[in-house]
């Protein structure tokens, strides 16, 4: 864990999240709820529970490697994946906000994909636009 990297903290809370918003549903059937009670109705069945199950273990792995700076390219290509399909599915249609002017909507999903944009990105697209 290199914590004098310029993205450390960034990396950090983004791991965080990414920990609580995966194990979190591990413990109280919210995985399972997740895959039979939404993925399952919108066209997943019979594979919403094991894609439920794909997509927060991939947040505890991608976690890992924001932690550890492994493979973090791919983590964050796989998690903006994910969280893009989010918001298409689920919170596009609640609107803009999260709380308050609204309830489950973008916001988050848009903060996060831009954090991991930045982790992956830490100087901006200089050596892509050089190319």
């Amino acid at each position: 864990m290199n914590v004098t990297n310029g993205t450390f903290l960034l990396r950090f809370a983004v791991a965080i999240i990414l920990i609580i918003h995966g194990v979190g549903g591990m413990f109280n059937n919210g995985i399972n709820d997740f895959g039979n009670y939404f993925l399952n109705p919108i066209g997943f069945a019979p594979l919403g529970v094991p894609l439920a199950w794909a997509i927060k273990l991939s947040h505890v792995a991608s976690a890992y490697s924001l932690l550890f700076e492994k493979y973090i390219n791919w983590s964050v290509a796989i998690t903006i994946l994910i969280l893009m399909a989010g918001i298409v599915l689920v919170h596009f249609k609640e609107g803009w906000f999260v709380v308050g002017g609204g309830r489950n909507g973008v916001e988050f999903n848009f903060l996060l994909i831009f954090c991991l944009i930045t982790i992956a990105f830490p100087n901006g697209f200089k050596k892509i636009a050089s190319k």
